[in-house]
Parts: C-alpha cells; structure tokens; sequence
C-alpha cells in the first residue's frame, strides 16, 4: 500500500505505509536508447534499493535531457523526481515534477509512463487526505494496467489501489488488492519493492489489531531491507515495529528505536522532511515509563502538526497527551483532552485508543459511571475491529481472480497454437502452475477459516463460532428432545491480575485456562472463548446436573493448577460459572446463554468460587 511518514500516504495514518517503485519495461528501454534515457532508467530502478543514488542520476539525467531535447529521458527523469520528492518534500512540489512528466509522455506516446505518473499524482491527493478522490484516479487505470505493465509495475498500481481502500477503512478490499500485488511482483525481480509489501502488508494487520502478525512481516522486511541503501524506507519499518511492541505492551523494546529514528536527519539523507510521528513515539515513550521524554516528544509533535488536518496523527497526540496527564497525576485534565470524539476520519484503531484513555481518566478522577460509558464505547470499536480482521482474512480469496485470469491465458495460448507441439508444451506447463496456484489458493481458504473462528491466545472457539453453532445445536436438541448444556464461566479476580501483574500475566492465565478446557473437553463438547476472561461450554445430550458436576471438578482441577504452579499463574485462584440446559430454559440460543449467565451474575455475588444452577422457572440453585 502506501506511505509513511515519508511515503505517499503516510502522513494520513499512524502504521507507516510505503509508496512503491517500478521497473521500466524492456520495450521502454528499447525505445529510448540515448544516454539520458539509460541514466533515467537506471535512477528509476535504484528508487528504492539507492534513494541517494536515485536522485543524483535523475539530476544527471535530467541536465542531458533539457541540452539535447530528449522528451522521453525528461519524462521519466522528472518522473523519478516526482516520486523521491512525495517522501522527501511536499505534495506541490512531487505534483509539479509529475505534471511535467505527464506531458513529455504525452508527447512520446509512452502509455507505461502516463500510468505511472497518474498512480504518483492519485497519492499526492492521498496527502492531502483526499482519499476518495485519490481511489477514482487509479482504480478506473486498473484494467489497462495489467495489460500493459509488468510485474512490480503491476504490483506498485494493485498495491496504490489497496492503499486507498485502507485509508477508507475497508480492509477487506485492501487485503485481496495486497496479496494480488504481492503475487504479482514475486514474478520479476524486485528492486526494494518486495520490503515496501512487507510493510504495507504490517501497516493492515496494525490497524485490525493482529500485532504479533504485523511484527513478524517488519521484521523480515528490516532484514532485507538492510541489504538496501534506503534510510526512508528502515524509518518507516522502524515505526511501525514501535506501534507494535507499545500495543504489545513491550514499549521499553521500543525506546532503542525511537532514540534511533530521532537521530536521522530529517532531509534527503534521512526521514525525510516531514512528520516522523512524534505522538505515536510519545505513546512510547510514555508507556515505557520515561515522563521527560515523552513530554519532550508530546511537545515535538505539537509543534510539527501545527495546522495539519490528519485525523489519526491528531487524535494519537490528544491520547498522548493525556497519557502525560495521567502520569502527572492532573486527572481532570486528561478526561478534558479526550472530552471531544474523535472525528469519524480517524481510524477503528485510534478510536479505541481515545476511549480506554478516557475511561482511565474518568476512572482516576472516581467517575464510574463515565468511565464504564466510555468502556463501552471502545469494547463496541473494538468489536467492530474484530469482525473486519474476520471479513478481512476471508477476503484474501480474492486471489481467485488471479486463478481465472490464468485460466484465461491459457485459454488463449491453447486456440493459438493447438496444433504444434511447442503449444502442447505451453500447456502443460501453465496447467501445471494452475494446478499449483489453486491448492496453494485452497490451503490458504482453510487456513484463513481456521484464523476466522479461532481466538488467537488461547486456541478455542471464538465468539463468532459460538454464535453460527449454537442455533443449530439447540435446534438438534429440541428435534432429538435431548438437553443442551451451556455453562458460562467467568475466572475470578481477572482484572487484579492485569492490573498488578501486567497483561502479559494475564495472557498467561487466559492461555493456561484455553488448555484446560481444551484438554478436559469431550469431543462433542464445543469450548469457546466468550469474551475477555468469559468462556463459554457447550455440552450436547447433558442435563444441567450432570453440566454442573464437570464444572465443578473443572474448578477442583483449575485450583489445583493455581496452586501448583502459582510462578507462572501468579494471582488466579479459581472461577465462578452458570449453567442451564435447554428443558430449565425454552426458547431461543439468546434465553439459553441468558440463563447461564444469569447464574454466572449469581455465583459471582455470593462470593464467587462456585458454580450454580439455573433450574425450572428460573431460580437459581447451588
């Protein structure tokens, strides 16, 4: 996709996202071969693998282009100045070089370079924040782009499109736009655009929570691109790893990088002259303990978003500086910074930071009923957040398309040449790729399915499972008149734990007790993660009774694991759980889950550490 700080789109979101170099086509090369062009060629191809060397050849390049009158080396000299000036400079300026580029491949005739140079243009308006202007620009250039451009090129106008459905928020779209463009550029050779994928690819998985995801695609695109000449590029890695190690709760991992990336000038040899995200390296900074220092880059980021009109840099600074408030113990101040919504242009991610920092606020200042207002505001965008990763993962399918377009090809190469044994040859080699493509298509379905109704840190069910299986198995219970057993179990003192001990405590509590239930379970038993520290159990052809004796030795054996390893569990104790079946409690999967959590409510009440039964007309009995 695009941009970071000092990328096309950067500047509008946190998670830094990248623009993309391109490699001219070969008939391009053949076209225009005078020395000018080779040196326009040349800067082009070293755009991401030498920014330094880049600009200096397009200088070159562009001084023998105006002495000798050649159009088609201005074109793509000025192209190339275009491209390095939308990280290194401002949107007039990259938009002035486009322009130019733009008429003299007018004059040449030369489609590939008119493309391009309306792909640069689109992510000028991105910039500017013109989103949606920028999505009409390119997606109307997509078809004929994939006739006429070749590999990274169709990479960098899928991956230009991806971004721009990114910024509006629909992941879906990005992520069947990123992935085609990914397979797209694994068919040339790369010239630094596979590490700009990486990025992009992090830059989603950010902003749909998936952090530990994220990590490991920035990762292996620092480590390539260390093999690069392209301090713009690592910058942009480098803070989106900081986002994640601070959401990941490691933000001390993430002050060596912060540190790092302040030290780069902010020019050609550096960041870039533009913002390096000073809020989101104050988060940082802040949460890894540092006041000082995150006051100083509070300080820094208000000074460089100073008339900015990007919505998530700045709801990301007023969450900072609240978090600084905090810290200093001015409550009422914080709540204050957040008392203002965020505008509906910032994004899923942004959002949910504002309201947990406001619920904090109001929680300090001993406002309960503010702060749980605003606890329900971010676990109902965190939800939200939930089911577009869902809906995101599945859209990867659209990799289809790139399966059709094969058949397509092979279609064509079969009513050309059917009667000569090269043909023959040419056919069996694509139908043997196909064949490739569409299991390696069919094992990614299966495991995105698996993703979609898996919770991540405990390996049960998710919520989402939980509500497509229930309906169905209530209704073979009714039709088999067997009962269907739910029990809703929620731990005990979870939130002492995460708020002494530390979430990764908690994580640790939350894995331990998804093995339990995992190993304890029958196989026709159905254990998913209800939400937070709740868990649900479903327990075909089990009365209620007999539900509640399992939980019961459930609890016996969870205590006894506390106790047992209490270094690794430090804090848990026990649980407390409701149970119903469906004869005590008629009706729809909504009254069944009701019932049992009625008694969870109950259990919780009489002091926890127990398990009660919803029984006939509704009482509740030990």
């Amino acid at each position: 996709m695009l941009a970071g700080p000092a990328s096309p789109a950067s500047v509008m979101r946190c998670p830094c996202k990248l623009v993309e170099n391109v490699c001219m086509s070969a008939a391009s090369v053949r076209a225009t071969s005078s020395t000018a062009c080779r040196l326009a060629h040349r800067a082009w191809r070293l755009l991401y693998s030498d920014s330094h060397g880049c600009i200096e050849l397009a200088e070159r390049a562009l001084a023998q282009a105006h002495r000798r009158g050649d159009t088609a080396a201005r074109g793509w000299a000025q192209l190339t100045r275009g491209f390095h000036l939308i990280w290194y400079a401002t949107p007039p300026e990259a938009m002035g070089d486009l322009r130019e580029a733009q008429r003299c491949f007018d004059d040449v005739s030369d489609r590939a370079g008119q493309l391009l140079a309306e792909v640069g243009l689109a992510r000028c308006s991105w910039r500017h924040g013109e989103f949606q202007a920028a999505l009409q620009r390119v997606l109307p250039l997509r078809d004929e782009g994939l006739r006429i451009l070749k590999h990274d090129q169709r990479g960098m106008l899928l991956s230009t499109i991806a971004g721009c459905y990114s910024e509006l928020g629909d992941s879906q779209q990005a992520f069947a736009y990123m992935y085609q463009a990914l397979r797209e550029t694994g068919r040339g050779k790369s010239q630094g655009f596979d590490v700009v994928l990486y990025c992009n690819l992090a830059h989603e998985l950010i902003q749909l929570g998936d952090y530990h995801q994220a990590l490991s695609y920035l990762l292996e695109g620092l480590e390539r691109c260390a093999r690069l000449n392209n301090p713009r590029l690592e910058s942009v890695l480098t803070i989106n790893r900081i986002i994640c190690l601070t959401n990941l709760d490691r933000p001390a991992e993430a002050l060596p990088d912060v540190r790092r990336l302040l030290s780069l000038p902010a020019d050609k040899d550096g960041r870039g002259a533009m913002n390096a995200h000073f809020e989101t390296l104050a988060l940082a900074a802040l949460r890894a303990g540092d006041l000082n220092f995150g006051a100083e880059l509070v300080e820094r980021a208000t000074h460089n978003l100073s008339g900015t009109l990007v919505p998530d840099e700045q709801a990301t600074l007023r969450v900072a500086r609240a978090e600084l408030l905090l810290a200093r113990g001015r409550w009422a101040e914080a709540a204050e910074q957040l008392q203002s919504s965020p505008s509906p242009g910032v994004s899923l991610r942004v959002r949910c930071m504002h309201f947990h920092a406001l619920a904090a606020a109001h929680e300090r200042l001993g406002q309960p009923a503010q702060a749980l207002q605003a606890l329900r505001l971010w676990q109902k965008l965190h939800t939200e957040r939930a089911l577009q990763a869902s809906g995101a993962r599945y859209q990867a399918a659209a990799l289809q398309t790139e399966l059709l377009r094969m058949k397509q090809e092979l279609l064509s190469i079969d009513a050309r040449r059917r009667s000569t044994e090269k043909a023959r040859a040419e056919l069996e080699a694509a139908n043997r790729q196909l064949k490739s493509k569409i299991a390696e298509v069919e094992t990614l379905q299966q495991a995105l399915q698996q993703q979609a109704t898996r919770d991540f840190l405990t390996g049960l069910f998710n919520r989402r499972h939980l509500d497509d299986v229930l309906p169905a198995m209530l209704a073979m219970a009714e039709r088999d008149r067997q009962p269907l057993s739910v029990v809703i179990i929620d731990l005990d003192h979870f939130k002492n734990v995460n708020d002494e001990l530390g979430h990764a405590a908690g994580d640790r509590l939350l894995a331990a007790f998804g093995e339990l239930l995992g190993t304890h379970c029958r196989k026709s038993d159905v254990a998913c993660r209800y939400g937070g520290e709740e868990f649900c159990l479903l327990m075909p052809r089990t009365a209620a009774a007999a539900a509640r004796r399992k939980t019961l030795a459930l609890l016996k054996q969870w205590s006894q694991q506390c106790e047992t390893d209490s270094r690794q569990l430090p804090g848990a104790r026990s649980f407390s759980a409701g149970v119903a079946d469906s004869l005590a409690a008629p009706g729809p999967a909504a009254a069944l889950l009701k019932a049992a959590d009625d008694g969870l409510l109950q259990a919780k009440r009489l002091g926890r550490s127990r398990v009660l039964l919803h029984a006939r007309g509704g009482r509740i009995a030990a």
